[in-house]
Formats: C-alpha cells, sequence, structure tokens
C-alpha cells in the first residue's frame, strides 16, 4: 500500500515583495482571480479522500475556493517566525543583518525565538509520515513554505535545499509513498 499527496501551494495574498513572515492576510484580489483562472486544472484533485489546508486564512480561502471544502490541519501551518512575525525579509534585514545571516546560514538557528527550519521541516515531514496508507489520495493546501519543507523532506535533501526551492503560488506537486520512503511524481502537462 502507498499513499498520494498531492500538495497545491495557496494563492496569493500580497504582491511578493511585500510579503511577510508567517502572514496571516487573506487572499488578495489578484490571488482570487488565479484561484478562479487555475479552478479546472485543479478541481479534479478534490477527488481526493482527505482533503486537507493550513490554518492560514489565504489557504483556507484557497481550498474552498477549489471545492475541496478541506479539514484544518495546524501541523500544517507554516514557519514560526518569532518576533520577525509579520515582518518583511527588508524589514529584518535592515533592523538584524547578522541575525538574518545566522538564520540562512544554519537550519538550527532560530535568531528570531521562533521554529528553527530544521524543525519546521521535520514538522511537516512527521505530517507526511502519519498519513494513512490506504492506496488513495490526498490533497493539502498549504502556505509555498510548507510545500518547500515537504520537498525537503521527502527527497531526504540537505536542509539548506530549502532556500532553492521556488514554490510559486497554485502549483501543486505529487509525492507517493510510505512514511520516511517518498518519491516525487511529476504529472504530464494538460494537452
Amino acid at each position: 500500500m502507498s499513499v498520494r499527496v498531492s500538495l497545491v501551494a495557496a494563492a496569493r495574498g500580497s504582491a511578493l515583495l511585500a510579503e511577510r513572515f508567517d502572514d496571516d492576510r487573506p487572499l488578495d484580489e489578484a490571488g482570487w482571480h488565479a484561484v478562479r483562472f487555475a479552478a479546472p486544472a485543479l478541481m479534479s484533485l478534490g477527488d481526493a479522500e482527505l482533503r486537507y489546508c493550513s490554518p492560514t486564512p489565504r489557504s483556507r480561502a484557497t481550498g474552498r475556493a477549489l471545492g475541496f471544502h478541506p479539514l484544518v490541519q495546524p501541523a500544517l501551518r507554516d514557519c514560526d517566525m518569532g518576533r520577525w512575525r509579520g515582518c518583511t525579509l527588508a524589514d529584518v534585514t535592515a533592523r538584524e543583518p547578522a541575525a538574518v545571516d545566522a538564520w540562512l546560514a544554519d537550519p538550527r538557528a532560530a535568531p528570531h525565538g521562533g521554529e528553527p527550519l530544521l524543525a519546521f521541516i521535520t514538522r511537516i515531514g512527521g505530517w507526511l509520515d502519519t498519513r494513512p496508507a490506504c492506496d488513495g489520495a490526498i490533497v493539502a493546501v498549504a502556505e509555498p513554505a510548507v510545500v518547500r519543507a515537504a520537498l525537503v523532506y521527502a527527497l531526504k535533501a540537505p536542509p539548506s535545499s530549502y532556500w532553492n526551492v521556488d514554490v510559486g503560488p497554485l502549483s501543486t506537486v505529487t509525492l507517493t509513498g510510505l512514511p520516511r520512503r517518498w518519491s516525487l511524481r511529476l504529472e504530464a502537462g494538460v494537452r
């Protein structure tokens, strides 16, 4: 038995340069438009036996707009960024450049007082590893950071590779396998 987990990155809640750590903002107008545009291609994922989303407003709204009616999973929450929560990377870099450098260089560092990157990746991997092996499908809508962490975990990549994974809004990736034995599955494009 194996399980197929499709991860859908939530639609955007702000322009890229305005993105904030641990952002709680809902979908913006562009995000709603993007969901409506992408819905026909993503709606079939809603046939999954289990449908989840992270607790953020934009993940919940994306899942509902796609017709998934997802169950909120607290384990799929974004990385806890401590005192940096609500700040942009530019804000924090201007205030605490050495702390940002330490955070980017060491996956065990948490200069913000929140969750270290390694703990975040491990938490998301723990969620993956506890999905029921039902020879069925699961879909989860989550923040792009959660999707990145899941990919790093599933591929057993070094934590530093997290910074090299670009997950755009509404992008989708599928992982197949069993606990601690995941494979990345790339789907054929729509013709």
